[in-house]
């Protein structure tokens, strides 16, 4: 990165929170309430607290991206270097936690560009701050034609963040801009957020269960309470790291904070004693013991219109096992969890599914079925849990699947019920599932598709945007689920995740070319 000397440092600003609360229209409870708070110009600020302590929805507010008063309710004030948040325009600029949610337009230089031409930047002032802010966000080689739809999770986010800085904001907010990267793309975007908070001086609010990615870069630690029945919620703890750490650490971790050096729970199937993986071997061979397996591919090609990420895939996944599909953002994870859930058409080869479990006989691809013929036998739960969100309430959506399945209303609702209990969400039932945090979308997702009880559970990003109780709850539940016999691939970068299931990684590198084993048996 270099210097940057024609980006025009922004005026630092502060943030002043006076009894401030919101309720979204469609819930009971307040997201957060009472939060009094004041962070002064300069400051860089970690905001923690438990998944749906109302994080992303202080950060929304901060920006004045809340909402209306039509869409839910407001109490007290907050203001952004003196002005109401909602009138502060362009005094904030908010990083959310997927690129791809905030990547508007084709070309990288137009889509840098859109925030200072809705804030009417005149045309060559634009592109100046253009080219400086992709020039301190270590993006200066890329071309303004480039291709947004052609780069890394790590340079999308980079993208995006410099589509923020463009607009010169004196507040930087940061909602788990990392959450959906690699361990690279991680790295890639904290070094440039080091960067642009050393080069300019903007204050930086930056929401994160995973302390240890910030905190060699914030001064401060804030945590939220949530506002939950008789719960007056607020603000827990404020102090710098090593105060809020020393008093607070287990209240933290209790909360959900992945505290740094916290031991991760162990959920590993009972023959894992016998039954490890070599991850260096190839992905083409043919099991010995052909009753276990539940789907297969053969010499599988799987991409995008005609167009192959990966070739030559020959795996077979077990009944009972958890397989964690692994690799570079790009690399085409998600394309063949999709491939094997039925949902693309192979570009060639096959994924086929054990005869017993088809349909009918001769229909043992699942891109053939009918979506009916999909439920209870392959389930997807996608990295965008909007995707699938179908149903007006929270517990009319976990409901969908056994309704589908023949079940009757009492049937559905009970298992809905059970599920969302499971998940704590039954709070949210008669909620809007658009208004669930990250997290809990998330978690709603995975009990819409449990609903329908599939023999194969396809899950991209399963613990994407959950605190480390929830996390802790995921990864049991996951467990759960093998061990009811349910197979189960996942596409992470959660190596956590994958050591506390004791599942078996599969590797794809962006040579077309998956390297692993999906067959613990025969990678040895």
């Amino acid at each position: 990165m270099n210097d940057s000397a024609e980006f025009r440092k922004p005026a630092p600003v502060g943030v002043e929170a006076r009894d401030w609360g919101w309720r979204h229209s469609t819930r009971k409870d307040f997201a957060l309430r009472h939060v009094d708070l004041t962070i002064r110009p300069g400051e860089r600020v970690l905001l923690l607290g438990a998944s749906g302590a109302g994080k992303s929805t202080f950060m929304a507010a901060m920006a004045g991206v809340l909402g209306s008063d039509d869409e839910g309710v407001r109490e007290g004030t907050l203001t952004i270097g003196g002005v109401d948040a909602n009138e502060a325009r362009g005094k904030a600029g908010l990083v959310l936690q997927d690129p791809d949610a905030q990547i508007i337009l084709e070309r990288a230089g137009d889509d840098v560009a859109f925030a200072c031409e809705n804030l009417g930047v005149p045309k060559d002032e634009t592109w100046q701050r253009v080219r400086a802010a992709l020039d301190i966000v270590g993006l200066e080689s890329l071309e303004l034609t480039h291709s947004t739809r052609h780069l890394s999770g790590g340079q999308r986010q980079r993208l995006a963040l410099a589509g923020v800085l463009a607009m010169r904001p004196g507040l930087l907010l940061l909602d788990e801009p990392t959450a959906n990267l690699d361990p690279p793309g991680v790295r890639e975007v904290h070094d440039a957020v080091k960067h642009v908070v050393e080069s300019t001086g903007q204050t930086m609010v930056v929401v994160e269960h995973h302390i240890d990615v910030w905190l060699d870069l914030v001064d401060r630690v804030v945590v939220l309470g949530a506002a939950k029945g008789s719960h007056e919620g607020g603000v827990l703890a404020d102090g710098t790291p090593d105060e809020v750490f020393s008093t607070m650490g287990d209240v933290l971790a209790e909360g959900g904070s992945w505290v740094p050096g916290r031991r991760i729970p162990s959920f590993l199937p009972n023959d894992a004693a016998d039954d490890n993986a070599n991850t260096d071997g190839t992905p083409s061979r043919t099991s010995d013991d052909s009753s276990d397996i539940v789907l297969s591919t053969r010499d599988l090609a799987f991409g995008r219109n005609g167009v192959a990420l990966g070739e030559h895939v020959n795996l077979d996944f077990k009944r009972g096992r958890i397989y964690a599909l692994m690799g570079p953002n790009g690399a085409g994870k998600s394309t063949l969890a999709l491939t094997l859930a039925g949902l693309l058409e192979p570009v060639a080869g096959q994924v086929l599914i054990a005869p017993e479990l088809a349909p009918k006989p001769n229909s043992r691809e699942p891109f053939h079925w009918k979506s009916r013929e999909l439920l209870g036998r392959i389930g997807m739960v996608f990295q965008e849990p909007e995707h699938q969100f179908a149903a007006n309430t929270v517990r009319d959506e976990v409901a969908i699947g056994p309704k589908s399945m023949g079940k009757s209303e009492d049937e559905a609702y009970a298992i809905a019920d059970r599920l969302l209990e499971r998940l704590r969400l039954s709070r949210f039932a008669a909620g809007n599932p658009y208004t669930l945090s990250g997290g809990e979308k998330r978690r709603l997702s995975v009990a819409s598709m449990l609903a329908a009880a599939p023999r194969v559970l396809v899950m991209d990003e399963p613990t994407f945007g959950q605190d480390f109780r929830t996390w802790s709850q995921m990864v049991e539940l996951i467990a759960g689920i093998r061990d009811q016999g349910c197979t189960v691939i996942m596409v992470t970068h959660d190596e956590p995740l994958v050591q506390s299931l004791g599942a078996t990684p599969i590797h794809f590198g962006v040579s077309k070319t998956a390297t692993g084993n999906a067959d613990k048996e025969n990678a040895r």
